[in-house]
């Protein structure tokens, strides 16, 4: 079977499926982008703009063929801080509001540049520094994050405060809620997390993102709820008005705003600059991943190929007014679920979403901001669900440790602090485990080749996911022999990180025509059931 390229001899051949599946994600990226804008401090079409972009530009420098560029809930909260400490008000001073929007552009702007040099320079695998639960922790802490700021939303209520006092005035949001904005919340919330136990197919066509739209928005008309106006429901009185719509421009040309770098020289763009970078490049790294594994063709994404591209999508779409975008997994996930072929699929999606907003912007403006807020809302559920939590305490008390303590970090601090917090902690427990200290940074691996053919690699002391790089770049240039032996006998500890990514190393060196066999672990104990499992080496 041949495998399908996205090169622009093959569109011929692919773009009907490419064109279908670009279609079906639009109608998923369209309220998402306009959800994830608002949830960011950012105009509503800045969301639509990186999408546009991320379709259209950011297509033709990746060599991924299935992962959609695009506004990912997971950078909300690094946006929304970034805007709030340059003075955004939410809306009580639109002028400061502009302005913490522009600085934020200018901050977008070089933390793309920064990322087109982390391609550049190779420095994709960078990503794999991070520890496993960590990152978990992460993306959960940020997903709760996601819940309790738009929830309030969701009930037609401002939302103001840090996570951990939103997370408990959920219930008070409930009881206060404006009814009319209240109930099209809800039955947006109802509609996302009853859609999932829909098994007929044929049901599923229509994406539930879309669905929401198709009923709340003629709910909303029903309710008149554009008009400036109150209402009394259980002798209390409750507005209703254009503020609670989405509101975009009827030109978007007009919309397009440009950045003001001058925030770039304190010590609040300089500390956004990097957790942009960075955090956005760890997101786009692990969804490419991601995707890679479950692309029905198997292709390989180049990761700094990939870099270079989110990273160019990145400097555009702040130049011109957008948000950060990643490869994102959600929309590209649905990409391949709906019979992608190549990379044109994510350039069709964009051209999609830009043809709508040039010819409908109208539609847009009577979309419910509890109907987006509840998109996010289930969003965050995803991120931060209770299977998570379950799933890393399965895969060993120790990772679980480490995943409360990033997402407890997170939650009382910010990103960069939270994820220094969780692999703290990492360190802590793997030297309780018995990893010499002298192990936590340099790998002691060396390199015995066969006369026969054939080599074994020995690891002494630990294999930790801070020694992950160095223990890679040793395994890499050896896929071309018939067969590697990594003896972990000599080892005192090697932790869930290494073992997972050992597991999909060894697929990867089947699909070069070669074999690694993991040995040397008899003497280990495995610290809990789960296969990728820490092993501890037993002492007798």
């Amino acid at each position: 079977m041949e495998i399908p390229r996205g090169k622009v001899s093959d569109l011929p051949k692919n773009w009907q499926a490419d064109m279908l599946s670009g279609f079906l994600v639009f109608l998923i990226a369209l309220p998402l982008c306009l959800g994830i804008a608002l949830a960011c401090g950012y105009p509503a079409i800045a969301g639509i703009v990186t999408a546009i972009i991320g379709g259209m530009f950011a297509t033709f420098f990746s060599n991924s063929e299935l992962t959609i560029k695009g506004p990912a809930a997971g950078l909300i909260v690094i946006a929304i801080g970034c805007v709030t400490e340059f003075g955004f008000t939410g809306g009580k001073d639109p002028t400061a509001d502009f302005q913490a929007y522009r600085l934020a552009l200018g901050v977008g702007v070089v933390a793309g540049m920064i990322q087109i040099l982390f391609g550049v320079f190779r420095a994709g695998i960078l990503g794999e520094f991070f520890p496993t639960s960590a990152v978990h922790g992460l993306l959960a802490a940020i997903g709760l994050i996601i819940m309790a700021k738009q929830f309030p939303i969701t009930m037609g209520l401002s939302s103001t405060g840090k996570p951990l006092e939103l997370l408990a005035n959920i219930p008070s949001s409930i009881f206060n809620m404006n009814p009319i904005v209240g109930l099209i919340g809800i039955m947006s919330l109802i509609i996302m997390f009853s859609f999932p136990f829909i098994r007929n197919p044929r049901l599923k066509i229509i994406p539930a993102p879309m669905i929401v739209l198709f009923v709340t928005v003629p709910l909303g008309m029903y309710f008149n709820i554009s008009q400036e106006q109150t209402y009394t429901f259980n002798g209390r009185n409750y507005p209703l008005g254009k503020n609670f719509l989405v509101a975009v421009p009827e030109n978007m040309f007009s919309a397009l705003t440009f950045p003001d770098f001058s925030g770039l020289a304190t010590l609040v763009g300089m500390k956004y600059v990097v957790m942009f970078a960075l955090i956005g490049s760890i997101e786009s790294l692990l969804s490419a991943k991601a995707i890679d594994q479950i692309d029905p063709w198997k292709r390989k994404t180049n990761h700094d190929r990939d870099m270079v591209a989110i990273g160019v999508g990145n400097t555009l779409a702040a130049f011109v007014g957008g948000l950060p975008m990643i490869s994102e997994i959600v929309r590209s996930k649905a990409n391949i679920d709906n019979g992608a072929r190549t990379r044109f699929a994510n350039m069709f999606h964009g051209l999609f979403l830009l043809l709508f907003v040039a010819l409908l912007p109208g539609l847009i403006n009577q979309i419910p901001l509890a109907a987006l807020g509840a998109l996010l809302v289930f969003t965050g559920f995803r991120l931060a669900s209770p299977y998570e939590f379950v799933h890393m305490y399965h895969v060993g008390r120790e990772q679980f440790i480490i995943f409360v303590s990033t997402v407890i970090g997170v939650l009382a601090t910010d990103l960069l602090v939270g994820i220094a917090i969780g692999i703290c902690a990492n360190f802590v427990v793997h030297l309780k485990n018995g990893a010499p200290a002298r192990s936590l940074f340099k790998p002691q691996v060396s390199i015995e080749r066969h006369e026969k053919g054939g080599v074994t690699v020995r690891v002494k002391d630990s294999a930790i996911f801070s020694t992950w790089i160095g223990l890679k770049k040793t395994l890499e240039p050896l896929m071309g022999e018939p067969e590697v032996v990594l003896d972990l006998s000599q080892t005192l500890l090697v932790d869930h990180t290494v073992m997972a990514k050992l597991q999909e190393m060894e697929k990867e060196f089947k699909e070069k025509q070669s074999t690694l066999v993991i040995t040397g672990l008899d003497q280990h104990q495995r610290l809990s059931n789960h296969p990728a499992a820490a092993r501890k080496k037993s002492r007798k």
